[in-house]
């Protein structure tokens, strides 16, 4: 299955759970799925037509599931349960979560590898349970509101229920304009919250209870490097392997990146797929091309133009369900419009970067040592004196190292500091800030190195909240499941124990990544930085025809923002050399998105 939906019927029709189920079609156009009795209503869509469209049940008929997801040690879970004497009618991976949990109760769900959001359902004591995999693959919303209780893989399903109070949560903006995305378990629907990863939801007698089940933690451990590499060479083969169908047509998405490179390469993929921008450094084609020749890769390609990119941000943002400014979300829409044409199931990288060590920033404690010698109080001031001038490299650089860590990282996106959101919105006081998301983890996180609390900020809100979030919904508009083999348990078990000093080496990032991985590839690519998925949004804003389109959006804000402000920013920008590119498109894109879900124009 790949979407999943319940609601409890509260004397509704059946039609609501049908026309909910409908709003996530793209989800799973194939097939639809339905369970219905006094209390509850569940619904879901496959991708694939083999899966099974009955209701299955437990033994004793007690206990029913839905599932999102792909379960890569399925097999092996039922051989364990055939072997305590479970019988399997099917071979649906549903039945094992059935038969699993009338074996382990909530001990299974840590069993479980892979993707995943799954609902639970006791037909004799009405309790619910809901459930969502380790590391937040997959998505998983619901709504509880007085005696209204509901959840689904997207939370666009929710508006399609008549008691469903469709409400701006204003709170969530401020953080938002942080982090670029929605970050922690509110949304910016009120009453709608998003069940974190590792945990799951006990719903019985109108009462919510969610517990942990999983929490991702360092645990460094001192090996030889040469331990390390060998033992991650053979688990990323033995994880591309797990996350291939000998049923399906499986391809791979190919930028310019190590991550994306070894993923095609090992796979043997019959395709590969890549977008880009001709605009130079924006341009990955070029290279993911020749780098295709070589490897004697099959490589389908599309360069995007800005008409294309901006006729289908509205569209973008629907497909979203919160607003989320990372540019590189739509560029991964039409990579995977590009693969849905030839393949049902894509292989993707993200995963690498945040265990492994990939971001450039990481490195930054450990090699300007020189500069952190002089006593942290000077510093402190040179970053006062600093934040005076207009943001560059170097003076972004004096300010982040007079500032504490946890007082300045949130991740890789920091868009806006708190003094700008306070004017950006007219609030002399936020109800919530940055540190009300990253406090608690940097408790957690206090015995970890500088690199492993900042890999541990990304892990727990960029790596779900951006990264995951965009490659499952982008995906999924197109109808395409992703598979995502550098988030496999065993990996992340692995990625978990290598001491940061293997990580960051000899000037490099995602060091040992890289030897695990050169074997395969040629040298330039497994030695090639991290660059991103670079999309021209900074050129784009010089230009006249779409600096009126975002002018026009700023000067009709619906009064959320000081227009004399966020004008001000993108004049700046066009007339001048100064860099607002980043600011003006997270304004632009809740812009966007707000008229989407908020207004009678959209």
């Amino acid at each position: 299955m790949c979407s999943i939906v319940g609601v409890l019927k509260n004397n509704e029709s059946s039609k609501t759970i049908i026309k909910m189920n409908e709003e996530l079609k793209h989800r799973g156009p194939n097939i639809e799925g339905y369970f219905n009795d006094g209390y509850i209503s569940l619904g879901f869509r496959s991708l694939f037509k083999e899966r099974n469209k009955e209701n299955l049940f437990n033994k004793d008929k007690s206990l029913t599931a839905i599932l999102d997801g792909n379960i890569t040690n399925y097999k092996y879970l039922r051989k364990e349960l055939e072997d305590k004497g479970y019988v399997f009618k099917t071979n649906v991976i549903s039945e094992v979560l059935l038969h699993g949990y009338d074996e382990y109760k909530d001990k299974l769900f840590l069993k479980l590898k892979g993707m995943f959001s799954f609902a639970l359902y006791n037909l004799k004591t009405n309790e619910i349970i809901i459930v969502r995999d380790k590391m937040g693959i997959k998505p998983l919303y619901y709504y509880h509101k007085d005696k209204d209780f509901m959840f689904a893989s997207e939370i666009k399903a929710f508006l399609k229920h008549p008691s469903f109070i469709k409400k701006l949560n204003k709170d969530k903006l401020s953080t938002y304009l942080s982090f670029q995305h929605s970050p922690s378990t509110d949304t910016f629907f009120e009453n709608v919250f998003k069940l974190r990863p590792g945990h799951f939801l006990t719903f019985k007698d109108n009462k919510v209870k969610i517990k942990k089940y999983y929490e991702f933690k360092f645990t460094q451990k001192e090996e030889s490097i040469e331990y390390y590499i060998k033992r991650l060479e053979k688990l990323l083969k033995e994880s591309v392997e797990n996350n291939l169908s000998k049923d399906k047509k499986v391809g791979a998405f190919l930028s310019s990146g190590v991550d994306s490179s070894y993923l095609s390469v090992v796979s043997k993929v019959d395709n590969t797929f890549t977008v880009g921008f001709k605009n130079g450094i924006y341009d990955e084609i070029t290279y993911a091309s020749k780098f295709a020749e070589k490897m004697k890769l099959n490589n389908k390609y599309k360069y995007i133009d800005k008409e294309t990119y901006f006729s289908k941000f509205s569209y973008i943002q629907y497909h979203m369900d919160e607003p989320l400014a990372d540019p590189a979300a739509p560029a991964l829409y039409f990579a995977s419009n590009l693969a849905s044409k030839d393949v049902d199931v894509v292989l993707s990288g993200e995963g690498a970067d945040e265990l492994f060590g990939g971001y450039l920033i990481y490195k930054e404690p450990y090699s300007v040592k020189m500069y952190l010698k002089i006593p942290f109080i000077i510093r402190k001031l040179i970053a006062k004196i600093a934040s005076i001038f207009p943001e560059k490299f170097g003076i972004n650089f004096l300010i982040r190292k007079g500032t504490k860590l946890e007082d300045r990282y949130i991740g890789n996106a920091n868009i806006f500091n708190e003094k700008e959101i306070k004017r950006l919105i007219n609030q002399k006081k936020l109800n919530i800030t940055f540190k009300d998301i990253t406090k608690n983890q940097y408790k957690k996180a206090i015995k970890y190195d500088e690199c492993q609390k900042m890999q541990y900020i990304d892990i727990n809100n960029w790596l779900i909240d951006d990264i995951l979030l965009k490659a499952d919904k982008m995906n999924m508009a197109n109808s395409l499941e992703t598979r995502i083999p550098f988030l496999d348990d065993e990996i992340v078990n692995i990625a978990s124990k290598i001491p940061t000093k293997y990580k960051l080496k000899d000037g490099h990032t995602k060091y040992v990544f890289r030897k695990a991985v050169s074997s395969s590839l040629n040298h330039e690519v497994s030695k090639k930085e991290k660059l991103g998925f670079p999309v021209p949004i900074r050129t784009w804003l010089k230009e006249e025809d779409i600096y009126n389109l975002v002018k026009e959006k700023f000067e009709n804000s619906h009064n959320f923002f000081n227009t004399k402000y966020i004008l001000k920013l993108l004049n700046n920008h066009y007339y001048k050399n100064i860099d607002n590119s980043r600011k003006i498109w997270t304004i632009y894109t809740f812009l966007v998105w707000y008229d989407v879900y908020f207004t009678k124009e959209a």
